[in-house]
């Protein structure tokens, strides 16, 4: 077992007690035979006393799980999993009413008022903020050494007296060119935003480019974004994409937060702290197939798993996931067959035949875009659905509009871990959620399609986006920063946000706390598709927030280190 880092100290102050004993006792020859007794009685009273607290500590410990860097563990979920009730309130406060869009308001003016309260309290008492030294404190640890900024970085670079400018890069053409209809729903949010007075007065903006998904185009519109554009934050989409900038980006002192991708190495407070994700973790999700398989095939077990991985950056999150998930649980999965295809291919028919040939048990889609729906009809197509037990879809093709609902029955009975997101054109939800009702509104208003969920997921991106601007200008002067929105202010409040986003299922918190939480969502629902009614049907949702482990992504040996 590993030392926890209490145990650890406690060693470290007995053994700095034993060298002043020591010490003692090689500093005066004159001391008696009874002086040295006593002082080897000490020792040994204070050795059996450390020796019963590690005891006591490990006693505490057992069936306490550890923490899985960039995601969840197993033995989390499966805690998680066996509670009747997976999550409650993290604090007594008052009610508001979820089903008004007031209410949902109302709630989020609280919510920031307790996360201005938190943040201030910590300024007020010199332990957050930016210090003398220009080193800027947060929660849990959370530190950024301004001195290391370029010289001519500013702290208001992107505020204007009457504007925000945000900077992002996304595919509006391409294979994955539907994921851009996301940039045109988080700008109708922020022009609702903006038409209920901005954010301390100020429109915010958006500066967006079409990197089509490559990122060596990523990379160019990101120097443009710093460079030309002069803009507050950026924002990214897609894990090689966000591979390929965020190293400059933190070295530029630059706010990446709630980029769109699940990638672990978003994780990463101490080495990237400028960069956060937004959604459920793909390593966490990986666990979570292992998990449902676990509980649903039990009579079936060990099972062969196969599948479909996206040859990029992004599908190998989610293979070395669920590899470690194989290798970890060989009473569950036998044998793990992972088959790549080109990212940019129209077709994976030859992929497919592959994978049908290996006779899985279980297949699981680890690929985004159109190959989802590729994927769902070519495995209806070769038979292959008749004779599996379970076949996944991933969470980042949850929209049935575009990525299921085309496929027809061939769509019916797939799972999914969602990672809690709502779908906005889900018919169990139009009419009867608040806030989903006035996403179509305010799509509708501006001309744009409400039947297409990418829109829904801009909403989603965009509402913890300007929750944390929101926060950061409300925020008081430290030691060697001044008052209200500023990229230092702004990032304390993203590191210790906690809200009700309410794009997600209730019950699935989105908040993070410094060094100890880099993961917004940790929660999901599993759910199984209904092609009669083109919806999702949710069976169940679990939250363990703060659970998971940091990550620190080792590009060369691949993986959370």
């Amino acid at each position: 077992m590993q030392l926890t880092k209490n145990r650890l100290l406690r060693l470290l102050a007995l053994l700095f007690a034993f060298s002043l004993v020591a010490a003692a006792c090689g500093g005066d020859d004159g001391d008696d035979d009874a002086g040295e007794t006593q002082t080897t009685e000490a020792m040994a009273e204070e050795e059996d006393m450390a020796e019963e607290e590690m005891a006591e500590e490990e006693e505490m410990a057992e069936g306490e799980p550890e923490e899985e860097a960039g995601g969840l563990s197993q033995e989390v979920i499966e805690q998680a999993s066996e509670e009747e009730e997976m999550v409650e309130e993290e604090e007594e406060m008052m009610e508001f009413d979820r089903s008004t869009i007031e209410g949902i308001f109302e709630e989020a003016t609280f919510r920031r008022a307790k996360v201005v309260e938190r943040i201030t309290a910590h300024i007020e008492s010199g332990e957050w903020g930016v210090g003398d030294d220009n080193i800027l404190r947060g929660p849990e640890g959370f530190t950024i050494d301004l001195n290391e900024c370029p010289e001519d970085w500013s702290n208001t670079e992107g505020i204007t007296d009457n504007e925000i400018r945000i900077g992002q890069t996304g595919p509006q053409s391409g294979t994955l060119a539907l994921y851009g209809n996301a940039r045109l729903g988080w700008q109708t949010y922020l022009g609702s935003v903006n038409d209920a007075g901005g954010i301390a007065g100020r429109n915010v903006v958006m500066k967006s480019y079409d990197d089509a998904y490559v990122a060596a185009q990523t990379i160019e519109f990101v120097d443009e974004l710093i460079e030309n554009d002069n803009v507050f934050a950026i924002h990214t989409l897609g894990s090689p994409n966000t591979l390929a900038v965020y190293d400059t980006l933190n070295a530029e002192c630059i706010p990446q937060p709630f980029v769109w991708t699940g990638h672990p190495a978003w994780g990463d407070p101490e080495v990237h702290p400028w960069t956060t994700g937004s959604i459920l973790s793909y390593s966490t999700e990986a666990v979570l197939w292992g998990n449902w398989i676990k509980e649903n095939l039990a009579d079936e077990l060990p099972v062969v798993v196969a599948g479909l991985v996206m040859d990029n950056d992004f599908g190998l999150a989610y293979e070395l996931g669920f590899e470690e998930y194989a290798h970890n649980n060989p009473d569950v999965v036998s044998e793990f067959v992972p088959v790549r295809h080109d990212p940019a291919s129209p077709t994976i028919t030859n992929e497919i035949t592959t994978i049908a040939a290996n006779d899985p048990d279980v297949y699981i889609s680890m690929t985004a875009g159109n190959a989802c729906l590729l994927a769902i009809q070519e495995v209806a197509a070769s038979g292959l659905k008749e004779e599996i037990s379970a076949a996944f879809t991933p969470s980042v093709c949850k929209a049935p509009a575009s990525w299921i609902s085309p496929a027809g029955d061939d769509g019916d009975g797939w799972l999914i871990v969602g990672g809690g997101v709502k779908d906005t054109t889900d018919p169990a939800l139009i009419g009867s959620d608040a806030f989903i009702d006035f996403i179509i509104e305010s799509l509708e208003a501006n001309d744009l399609d409400p039947t297409i969920s990418m829109f829904g997921n801009g909403y989603m991106l965009g509402y913890p986006y300007v929750e944390a601007l929101r926060i950061a200008a409300e925020l008081p002067a430290s030691a060697n920063n001044p008052a209200g929105l500023n990229r230092a202010n702004f990032i304390l409040a993203v590191r210790a946000i906690d809200i009700h986003h309410p794009i997600f299922l209730d019950g699935i918190t989105f908040a993070m706390n410094g060094n100890a939480d880099a993961f917004p969502i940790e929660g999901t629902d599993f759910s199984q598709y209904d092609s009669s009614t083109h919806s999702w049907i949710v069976s169940n949702v679990i939250d363990v927030n703060g659970a998971s482990g940091n990550c620190v992504w080792d590009k060369d040996n691949g993986g959370c280190r």
